[in-house]
């Protein structure tokens, strides 16, 4: 997995508070997750978005993706 977040996203400050709220996410995500090699590119939005909207956004593009374990 990795996270990345561009100078755009702001300062050193906001950008690594947008990866850690990604990872965040992903963490409680991980359990029902195939295996294989997941990308997250933080964008400017995430720093004011809610934490409970950005973890449904989260299990909703994995969904789409089709990155969720069918057995759990």
């Amino acid at each position: 997995m990795g996270f990345t977040a561009s100078k755009k996203v702001g300062n050193s400050v906001k950008r690594n508070f947008a990866k850690r709220r990604l990872r965040a996410a992903f963490i409680e995500a991980q359990d029902s997750l195939c295996d294989g090699i997941y990308v997250f590119v933080a964008k400017k939005e995430l720093l004011d978005t809610p934490f409970l909207e950005v973890k449904k956004s989260l299990n909703y593009a994995l969904k789409k993706l089709d990155a969720k374990s069918k057995s759990l």
